[in-house]
């Protein structure tokens, strides 16, 4: 049976900063496809994907506010 040897420094995890974010989701939502701009910016598409997951509650609260916000002014 062959082990892995864990050879080197532990693999440290990377932080992204909320400018390269903010443009990952920007280029996300021009693009037809998240995996080509995930490639484009060399980061993982699984991680573009929990990003846009992470954003997606905050964007579906805000058109619920606009469209309440809507239906007062045509009552009024």
């Amino acid at each position: 049976m062959t082990q892995k040897l864990n050879t080197g420094a532990p693999r440290k995890c990377r932080r992204y900063n909320e400018a390269l974010r903010a443009e990952a989701l920007r280029l996300a939502s021009e693009s037809r496809s998240t995996q080509a701009a995930a490639r484009q910016l060399g980061i993982s598409p699984k991680l573009l994907y929990k990003w846009q997951k992470a954003v997606q509650p905050v964007i579906e609260e805000c058109s619920r506010e606009d469209e309440s916000a809507a239906m007062r002014q045509r009552r009024a």
